[in-house]
């Protein structure tokens, strides 16, 4: 039996697609980094590291679907899209912080572990309802990770960090940008906890098609904003 891709399995399609673009998109932001000033390398290399990461987790999520595909069924590779999330999207919220600093906004440290520990709580409550360790329920975890996600909406739409960037012009566009993303992009995620893991609604295979398509416009197009923040600031 061969472990290869299909070219009729779609989601393994999306994985193959999302791997590769998660590649280039590092090198892209890595090679600009050199081309910016120094400020804003740091966002650039942040970024860089998050498309980087989500590839090396992409590439064994993609191995394990084509494997349990072929085995009878494809199942989603929980453990690794949660350790890829784990390391990403706090390094996505901390781009808020780092891009008000590169611009000298007035931001203490506290927004900055504000961001942090909601986002750390937002996937802890996740991974523990989706996976049911230590007895968590589907929808107890969600509570938890909703809790998470609204202290990271807030922060970013009515606490310190927001009214940071409205006090600075040049980067108060990006910033609008960057938080819509969280608010409509992210929502992706819960909708399909919600249906995939509370209401049963659904496959792997669609959830997983509507993760990994997430995945490619959140990650790449939050470092694309950031890196044309940072070339008219050049």
């Amino acid at each position: 039996m061969s472990y290869f891709l299909s070219g009729s399995d779609y989601v393994g399609v999306s994985f193959w697609l999302v791997y590769a673009a998660m590649i280039a998109a590092t090198v892209f932001f890595f090679y600009e980094g050199f081309h910016v000033k120094k400020e804003w390398r740091l966002s650039l290399l942040v970024a860089g590291l998050v498309t980087l990461v989500a590839a090396i987790h992409y590439d064994y999520m993609r191995d394990y679907w084509v494997y349990t595909l072929s085995q009878g069924e494809g199942q989603s590779p929980i453990v690794y899209r949660y350790i890829d999330w784990l390391i990403t999207v706090p390094l996505l919220m901390i781009e808020f912080y780092i891009i008000l600093k590169a611009v000298g906004a007035s931001v203490s440290a506290n927004s900055f572990w504000r961001l942090l520990i909601g986002t750390l709580v937002m996937l802890i409550g996740g991974y523990l309802g989706e996976t049911g360790l230590y007895g968590v329920g589907a929808t107890f975890g969600f509570i938890i990770g909703m809790i998470g996600w609204a202290v990271i909406i807030w922060e970013i739409f009515r606490g310190e960090a927001s009214q940071a960037a409205d006090g600075k012009e040049g980067i108060k566009s990006a910033f609008n940008a960057l938080r819509i993303i969280v608010l409509v992009g992210w929502a992706i995620y819960p909708l399909g906890y919600v249906f995939g893991v509370m209401m049963g609604v659904g496959n792997d295979a669609s959830l997983n098609l509507i993760y990994n398509l997430a995945d490619f416009v959140n990650k790449i197009l939050f470092g694309l904003i950031i890196w044309g923040v940072a070339t008219k600031e050049a």
